[in-house]
C-alpha cells in the first residue's frame, strides 16, 4: 500500500488525490496533503534548475570526493534532496538515473561549494596588469606595481619581498626593500619557502612604521596571527601598520629538490630566467627554450606542509594576487579588507595599474582550483 509522503499515512492506490513527478506516482490522503506536496515539488524543481544552470555536477563527483574516501557523515542530506539516492551498506548509493543537477553535491555538509568557503571573504575581484611601461614581472606584474605606488606615494616605508640569492641561483632570500629598484629585483615567483617573517621583524626593529608584506598563505597567516593574537609580537609592539599582500599558492618545493630536478634534466639553475606553474605543468624558461614538465614529476620535492595546506588564495591577506583564471600576462586580484580595496583602486586611478572586474567564467576557474586544494585534506590520515 502507498504511503502519503506528507503525513505518512497509508492510503489506497485508488485514491482520488495523487501527483506524478519524475515518472513516479505519489498518493495522498487528502487534497491538503496533495497541495503541500505540489508546492514543495515546485520549489525543488526550481532549486534543481537554478543549481544546474550554474554547473553540471553528477552523483559521481559526490561519490569520488566524499563517499569513497570515507568522508560521508550519513546525515542523509543527499537522500533527502534526491529520490534517486538511498543509503545502502552504510553509504549513499545511486539507484535511479542521475541528471547531474548537482543538488545532492550542494547539500552535502562535507563539500565546499560557496565562494567564501573556497577563497574567503572579499570586497571585489579584478583582472589587472601593470600600467608601468617596461615593467616585467610574473603574470601582470601587479604586485610590483602596487609596491611601486605605495613607495612613491609615501604610503609605505618599505616592503618585505623575496629575491634570488646571488651565490645560489633561485634560492629565496627575504629582504627589506626600500627602493623601486629593490622591488623590481623581487619580481617573479620563486617556488620555495622564504623566511619572510625574519625580514619583517628586522623592518620593525628598524622602526619602519608602514610596511607592505608579500607572501604566500602560510606566511600571511603567520603575520595575521602575530597581529591578532593577544600574545603576538606585532600585537604587543603596536608599532607597525602592515599591509598583507598574499600570493596564490598551490605548492612549494625544497630548493635542493628543484636544483636536483633541474640538473637531472640537463639544465642549470643559473641559466633559468623564470619558473611558472600552469595547468598542472612546471615551466622553466631559459634564454633559448621553454622546458615543460608534468608537475607530478616534482612530487618527491614538494614541501610536506603543502600536503596539509587548504588555502589557495591567501584568505587572511588584505589583497590576494594570482595567475589563475585571467588571461596570459594578467593577474587575478581579490581585494579583501577596506584598506586593501582602497589602495588597489587608488593605484589604478593614479595610472600604476590597469584593471577590470573579473568575469564569472574567470572566477569559476579560481574556485575550481581552490576546491582542489580544499578537498585534498580529505586524503590525509587522521586519528
Amino acid at each position: 500500500m502507498p504511503i502519503d509522503p506528507i503525513c505518512k499515512k497509508i492510503v489506497s492506490e485508488n485514491t482520488l488525490y495523487f501527483s506524478e513527478e519524475g515518472g513516479k506516482k505519489y498518493c495522498f490522503c487528502s487534497p491538503e496533503c496533495k497541495d503541500k506536496f505540489d508546492r514543495l515539488e515546485k520549489s525543488v524543481i526550481r532549486l534543481k534548475r537554478s543549481i544546474a544552470e550554474q554547473d553540471r555536477i553528477s552523483f559521481g563527483k559526490l561519490r569520488k570526493e566524499i563517499i569513497k574516501p570515507g568522508i560521508c557523515t550519513l546525515c542523509g542530506a543527499c537522500v533527502a534532496s534526491c529520490e534517486s539516492v538511498t543509503i545502502e551498506n552504510n553509504q549513499p548509493k545511486l539507484i535511479g538515473k542521475c541528471t547531474a543537477c548537482g543538488v545532492c553535491y550542494n547539500q552535502c555538509p562535507r563539500t565546499i561549494t560557496t565562494e567564501e568557503g573556497l577563497i574567503g571573504k572579499l570586497r571585489n575581484a579584478y583582472s589587472a596588469r601593470t600600467a608601468i611601461s617596461d615593467l616585467k614581472g610574473q603574470d601582470g606584474a601587479v604586485v610590483t606595481s602596487m609596491l611601486a605606488y605605495g613607495l612613491e606615494e609615501g604610503l609605505i616605508d618599505c616592503a618585505i619581498v623575496t629575491v634570488k640569492s646571488e651565490e645560489e641561483p633561485w634560492k629565496p632570500v627575504p629582504i627589506v626593500a626600500k627602493t623601486y629598484d629593490e622591488i623590481v629585483e623581487a619580481a617573479g615567483s620563486i617556488y620555495s619557502h622564504s623566511m619572510t617573517l625574519d625580514a619583517l621583524m628586522s623592518a620593525v626593529k628598524q622602526d619602519m612604521r608602514s610596511i607592505a608584506f608579500v607572501g604566500t598563505s602560510c606566511n600571511i597567516d603567520a603575520v595575521y596571527k602575530m597581529q591578532k593574537s593577544p600574545y603576538g609580537f606585532l600585537h604587543l609592539f603596536m608599532r607597525a601598520n602592515i599591509l598583507r599582500l598574499g600570493l596564490f599558492c598551490m605548492d612549494t618545493f625544497h630548493y635542493e629538490g628543484i636544483k636536483e630536478f633541474v640538473e637531472n634534466k640537463g639544465m642549470q639553475l643559473e641559466n633559468i630566467e623564470s619558473m611558472k606553474i600552469r595547468k598542472g605543468k612546471f615551466e622553466f624558461q631559459t634564454d633559448d627554450e621553454l622546458r615543460v614538465f608534468d608537475l607530478d614529476e616534482l612530487d618527491m620535492y614538494r614541501s610536506s606542509s603543502c600536503k596539509y595546506c587548504t588555502d589557495l588564495a591567501a584568505e587572511n591577506a588584505d589583497i590576494s594576487f594570482g595567475g589563475v583564471g585571467t588571461p596570459k600576462d594578467w593577474t587575478t586580484v581579490l581585494t579583501r579588507s577596506g584598506i586593501g580595496y582602497e589602495i588597489f583602486n587608488e593605484a589604478v586611478d593614479n595610472g600604476y595599474i590597469e584593471s577590470r572586474l573579473l568575469e564569472d567564467k574567470e572566477m569559476k576557474n579560481v574556485l575550481n582550483l581552490a576546491r582542489m586544494k580544499k578537498t585534498q585534506m580529505y586524503s590525509a590520515i587522521h586519528r
